[in-house]
């Protein structure tokens, strides 16, 4: 039985997950030892994987070049051209398990499930009051700290969501 090959396995001795080759368990060790080899020499960020750091090195450069040829917009990863795509196609792969709604993000099926369980994960640090999503804390933070982003350009009146600005300008 000399034409059979056995396959090699390496597996990580802190979770027991299995690789294949030795680099990828190298790699992945990383994550209980905490090692960031990899660091940008603009931001001084650290990462894990040299091509982590090649991704996050683009928000500095500014560089897109994953163009979408519907619509021409450009991306800076291919995973956020091919999430886009979805817009064009109407595909929409995540599904809610408990409504017939579909999402194109799972981000989005995340957020949605918080209208069935009632989960409002996001609590306000000066009083008891919690929300369902990080945009709704950040604007009823602006009832404690009295900050108005949304200003009048006619009046010197300025409001604290955008929507009462609108109403507002209506006026």
């Amino acid at each position: 039985m000399g034409d059979q090959t056995e396959k090699k396995t390496f597996p990580c001795p802190v979770c027991l997950k299995v690789f294949s080759f030795s680099p990828r368990l190298t790699i992945h060790m990383r994550i209980h030892t905490g090692e960031k080899p990899f660091q940008c020499l603009t931001c001084f960020k650290l990462f894990r994987q040299n091509s982590t750091l090649t991704k996050h090195k683009k928000i500095h450069t500014g560089e897109k070049p994953y163009e979408c040829t519907v619509c021409f917009k450009h991306f800076k990863e291919t995973d956020h051209l091919m999430t886009h795509m979805r817009i064009h196609t109407g595909e929409k792969p995540h599904q809610c398990s408990m409504c017939p709604k579909n999402f194109i993000l799972k981000s989005a099926l995340i957020r949605h499930m918080r209208v069935h369980t009632g989960e409002k994960p996001f609590e306000c640090t000066v009083c008891p009051n919690r929300f369902k999503d990080k945009s709704a804390l950040v604007t009823h933070m602006r009832v404690h700290t009295g900050e108005k982003p949304f200003q009048c350009t006619i009046c010197p009146k300025d409001f604290t969501v955008k929507s009462a600005l609108v109403t507002h300008m209506r006026v």
